[in-house]
């Protein structure tokens, strides 16, 4: 995925390239016809962190792997970032993403029992 104008609604101004290509494009479709924004190219990083897979002769580097969530969580993902030294035993880095969890409360009364019947 590139960063087009056109696309930063739904991926943000930091991804990898400048353009995008064909698969670039049709994952940013799916992401707009869904709802769904990229948060991975949304947090600035130097570029070695922003690489997700590396080729297997290790010359050639990409940002394949991506996080997408509904735009109406979008703010739950507080940080996005790949880590080259986790040993997965592939040639992908692992892709972690750091969410703020919001728990709903219940507005319904407590139920009690009764100890003396347990």
């Amino acid at each position: 995925m590139g960063r087009e104008n056109i696309f930063k609604l739904t991926i943000g101004n930091e991804s990898l390239y400048q353009d995008s290509n064909n698969n670039g494009v049709k994952i940013v479709n799916f992401a707009t016809s869904k709802n769904l924004v990229v948060k991975s190219t949304m947090f600035p990083h130097r570029n070695i962190h922003k690489y997700t897979w590396t080729s297997p002769d290790g010359k050639t580097h990409n940002q394949i792997d991506h996080i997408l969530i509904d735009r109406r969580w979008y703010s739950s993902v507080l940080y996005v970032r790949s880590f080259r030294g986790a040993n997965c035993d592939t040639n992908h880095y692992l892709v972690v993403a750091e969410v703020r969890g919001r728990l709903a409360v219940s507005k319904q009364a407590a139920q009690r029992f009764d100890g003396e019947k347990l």
